[in-house]
């Protein structure tokens, strides 16, 4: 899925920013931000927050895409994955 990666890229390319000067701020090397970036290694959540700031935008929307990644990489491939989905979503729309 890689939707969290991809965005991040996205907003660094409009910000004309190098993948340098994210892996420098994040405290990474170069090629660890690469993988980030193409999904071969995932974000951490603070990761995320920091990288929001950064680029200065909305850190939750970050954070939605990187937690369907994350339920993504989970679930990829199971046969049952929709209905574990549906399962949760009207567990959590009850707590409510």
């Amino acid at each position: 899925m890689n939707s969290l990666g991809s965005e991040i890229r996205r907003l660094r390319e409009k910000k004309g920013l190098l993948l340098r000067q994210m892996a420098s701020f994040l405290e990474v090397d170069t090629a660890i931000m690469s993988k980030l970036e193409r999904g071969d290694r995932n974000f951490q959540r603070e990761q995320v927050i920091k990288l929001a700031e950064f680029l200065d935008t909305n850190a939750d929307s970050l954070l939605v895409l990187w937690l369907a990644d994350k339920i993504d990489t989970v679930i990829t491939d199971d046969p049952l994955a929709v209905k574990a989905l549906n399962l949760v979503i009207e567990t959590k729309r009850k707590k409510k």
